[in-house]
């Protein structure tokens, strides 16, 4: 038969999704699964954006602009205003997710067997995209017992060769929880610029910023005009991941000019959730105090359940809704394999996403897991209670 392509057979699996056909052979035998293992909220989307695509009366849904609406942009540009980003709607390219702001980042500024820095742990999906676009990660390895912190700005510098092109920051970060401070952000900012790179900065969890911290974006770095760049999403911020809108935003015009050319390959953003996620924008104050109050509590409760846990260690999250969690095990996806396949406690088990995925360099995470905290204090209560459980169980063989 015809043969797969190298970058099809290279295309990592979802740690977080690979372990789906095992949930659902564990609910088809009765057992309940417990989900720490995905970033799905559950906090109800505002009910605004709701009432926008409810209410509306389209008759054709045509095609938007390659970029977004420029209504919409301009509202997105004055929600940045207020956060101390001074951007203009031209500086803005609406995507179909995050995922696609991230996928013409990386295909405008980066060619075949370029390199992008990125601390690790990391997001996932960014060994898939860089796979996708034909760049090489270049890891630098943060560390549980710093609680996940920036590197040493000498290890990133110690990585830069000819064929470095940008250094990709998560911030507050997927998996860690871990909320880049200030004076980070300044250290990254004078390297790029040193080194004439790319910044590159995911910053969809930028709402969620806990114990009195504040997120500093990338693009508050007013020297970095020509290397900043933001990824966004209205995923997390309202509850809305199903809508798959983010933006790609920055003020260097060249990288605007070569994303929009992406995106008109893809003709356009979707319609309908262009116009949840633009009511979205008149979401009050008051349901982030909530949320953010919310995800605090369950913070609290998750670190204290799992402090109970001999032999683990856990990093403590400053932001978004996830933490690493390491157990005193060698094999973390074949736990996670067992707890559905063969374990289950008054009819349920737990689902955690193994955090080696969360690497490039072979061999780093195989013993610590992901744990989202996106569901209510008691499942978590629960979900632990099991994971303590499970651990005095399982082989260690």
């Amino acid at each position: 038969m015809p043969s797969i392509s190298k970058k099809g057979r290279s295309m990592p699996e979802s740690p977080i999704r690979k372990l789906v056909p095992f949930a659902e052979d564990a609910r088809e035998r009765g057992v309940e699964v417990i989900h720490l293992n995905i970033g799905q909220p559950d906090i109800k989307t505002p009910q605004v954006a709701l009432d926008a695509v409810k209410n509306n009366t389209i008759e054709v849904l045509s095609y938007s602009r390659t970029e977004g609406t420029d209504q919409y942009r301009k509202k997105i540009a004055n929600y940045y205003a207020k956060h101390d980003i001074k951007v203009t709607h031209k500086d803005i390219i609406v995507t179909t997710g995050g995922s696609e702001a991230l996928a013409f980042a990386m295909g405008s500024i980066a060619d075949s067997e370029d390199e992008i820095i990125i601390p690790e742990p990391f997001y996932a999906n960014y060994n898939g995209f860089a796979v996708a676009a034909g760049v090489n990660v270049v890891p630098v390895v943060s560390n549980i017992e710093d609680n996940f912190a920036l590197p040493p700005i000498e290890a990133f510098e110690a990585c830069i060769t000819p064929r470095t092109k940008a250094i990709l920051i998560c911030n507050p970060g997927n998996p860690t929880g871990y909320l880049y401070t200030r004076e980070e952000i300044k250290k990254l900012a004078k390297l790029v610029l040193k080194y004439d790179l790319f910044l590159v900065a995911d910053e969809v969890y930028r709402e969620f910023a806990y114990d009195g911290a504040q997120h500093y974006s990338i693009l508050q770095e007013g020297e970095l005009d020509d290397h900043a760049i933001i990824v966004d999403s209205v995923s997390k911020r309202y509850s809305m991941c199903g809508a798959r809108i983010g933006f790609l935003v920055t003020r260097n015009k060249a990288v605007i000019q070569a994303a929009l050319k992406f995106a008109q390959a893809r003709l356009s953003p979707p319609t309908y959730a262009q116009i949840a996620s633009e009511a979205a924008l008149e979401t009050p104050q008051s349901y982030f105090d909530a949320v953010i109050k919310e995800y605090v509590g369950r913070r609290n409760i998750l670190l204290e359940e799992l402090a109970k846990i001999p032999g683990i260690k856990v990093g403590n999250p400053q932001g978004a809704f996830y933490c690493i969690v390491e157990l005193p095990i060698k094999d973390a996806d074949d736990f996670a394999q067992w707890l559905l396949e063969k374990f289950e406690v008054n009819g349920k088990t737990v689902m955690v996403a193994p955090a080696a995925g969360f690497y490039a360099t072979e061999g780093l995470g195989k013993n610590q897991i992901r744990i989202a905290y996106v569901l209510e204090k008691e499942q978590l209560i629960s979900a632990v209670a099991i994971l303590k459980q499970a651990l005095n169980t399982y082989p260690k063989a």
